[in-house]
């Protein structure tokens, strides 16, 4: 992975001093995770720009034991985007490498910290799901001159349409001091992952790097809960302290908000209704994509119309918690061939996906970016096409009726929306008119006269 910094002040090898290296040497610094790389191709009174390369070792990153990805195949450690994007990986060379600057601080000469200068960063690969608009957001605020070109996936043998992947420049007259805490909070907020345990040093690290300008951000929440990883205690200690007021104590492990306010009547209700309508269908062979944990298919167990059931999720602790809780490592034969676990994204072509006669997502669309949603729908109705899929998602008009929940809130953490009624019946209708299908939505749980129904269900049925 590669950063670049360059500055046209004059003398543009000031650089060197803000930064503490040398623009005449190749610098190399070895990290427990692999060996960082500093140099200057450009540098001279006009120009000078400093890059920090970054190797990841994946066998000393896995005996680090700096490997908390999240879901994944059984080789991630080894097969993944970390090495070629910028992540918390760089993040973490930044304050290793560039620590004094990051910091505020210039030996030789003092007041240099404290000038603002012309500085252009570029990051040639940037994986941000949440796409462009997630890069703008975040970054604009702040001053940036932002240019954004997304990295396509096709090539002369596939055509999969445009990737997560971003070549970003940033440009902008600022301290040295204050972009590279731009860098070092924003980053893994847009990428929304890190390589390390997420505990409470991590709140006091966006404090230090981020106290002062965060307080501003129009999007300081949103930062704060990506850069935490959605970890709903640490993110409310965060915005708390960034609000100014005492952190309250919390249980060591806080119930999420989701948990809390809906009652768990109504998970039951909705997982009875997609089965009524998955019975209705007359279907065989199902697929519950988004299994979690299996409580959808532990409940179509006992019904014998269903002589195939398969479920499908991104995370690999939840395979394996819905393996355990389905006793599927001692079930007879015949059990293990009609029930079947698999590791797999709704968001990427699947093979394994086809053949099925309906398909079921429970709670699922809402924790997709909604700029992803339309590869979703390529994959599930485009390329599986089963001849049933029934939707669940929130009513997020319903959300004024639960007691504590403020404005603007979604009942969960790593939900990134919540559709008002005619929103979801306008993505059905779409959903609809590409692929095929017709679309019943319904009510889910006691209906409201104005709000409607706290669930919604959408039950679309090939043509």
């Amino acid at each position: 992975m590669l950063l670049s910094i360059t500055t046209t002040y004059q003398p543009a090898t000031d650089l060197g001093y803000l930064l503490g290296k040398h623009p005449g040497r190749f610098q190399t610094k070895a990290l427990p995770f692999g060996n960082a790389h500093v140099f200057f191709p450009e540098a001279n009174e006009n120009t000078c720009t400093a890059c920090l390369i970054l190797e990841l070792n994946p066998v000393e990153l896995l005996k680090s034991g700096n490997n908390h990805f999240d879901g994944g195949f059984q080789l991630e450690h080894f097969v993944n985007d970390r090495p070629y994007v910028a992540s918390s990986f760089l993040t973490t060379a930044i304050s290793k490498i560039f620590g004094s600057a990051l910091n505020g601080n210039c030996k030789e000469r003092p007041g240099l910290a404290e000038t603002h200068i012309p500085l252009v960063v570029d990051l040639p690969c940037l994986p941000a799901r949440g796409g462009e608009a997630l890069i703008r957001k975040f970054f604009e605020p702040l001053g940036y001159a932002v240019d954004v070109t997304q990295h396509p996936l096709d090539d002369q043998f596939t055509s999969w349409g445009n990737s997560p992947y971003f070549t970003v420049r940033l440009q902008q007259t600022i301290k040295l001091q204050d972009l590279l805490s731009h860098l070092f909070v924003l980053i893994p907020a847009i990428d929304h992952n890190k390589h390390y345990h997420m505990g409470r040093e991590e709140i006091e690290k966006l404090l230090d790097k981020g106290g002062e300008w965060l307080k501003a951000h129009p999007e300081q929440e949103y930062i704060t809960r990506r850069y935490l990883k959605n970890r709903s205690a640490l993110a409310q200690a965060a915005i708390t302290r960034l609000a100014g007021e005492d952190e309250q104590a919390e249980p060591e492990e806080q119930e999420n908000l989701k948990e809390r306010i809906e009652k768990a009547k109504l998970h039951d209700i909705r997982l009875r209704a997609v089965i009524e309508q998955l019975k209705a269908s007359g279907a065989r062979s199902v697929l519950d994509l988004g299994c979690g944990e299996g409580k959808l298919i532990r409940m179509l167990v006992p019904h014998g119309q269903f002589e195939k059931i398969r479920g499908m999720d991104i995370s690999i602790r939840s395979l394996q918690n819905a393996q355990r809780r389905l006793n599927l490592n001692d079930a007879t034969p015949a059990m293990r061939e009609r029930i079947a676990l698999f590791h797999g994204s709704l968001t990427y072509r699947d093979d394994r996906l086809q053949g099925f006669d309906a398909a079921a997502l429970v709670e699922v669309i809402e924790h997709l970016d909604e700029a992803r949603l339309d590869a979703m729908e390529k994959v599930l109705f485009g390329h599986a096409r089963p001849g049933t899929v029934v939707v669940t998602t929130p009513n997020g008009e319903y959300n004024v009726l639960f007691e504590g929940m403020s404005e603007g809130k979604f009942r969960h953490s790593d939900h990134r929306f919540e559709w008002t009624r005619s929103q979801f019946q306008a993505w059905c209708d779409r959903v609809c008119d590409a692929h095929g299908y017709q679309a019943e939505v319904l009510p889910l749980g006691d209906e409201d006269e104005t709000h409607g129904a706290p669930s919604q269900m959408a039950v679309f049925r090939q043509l």
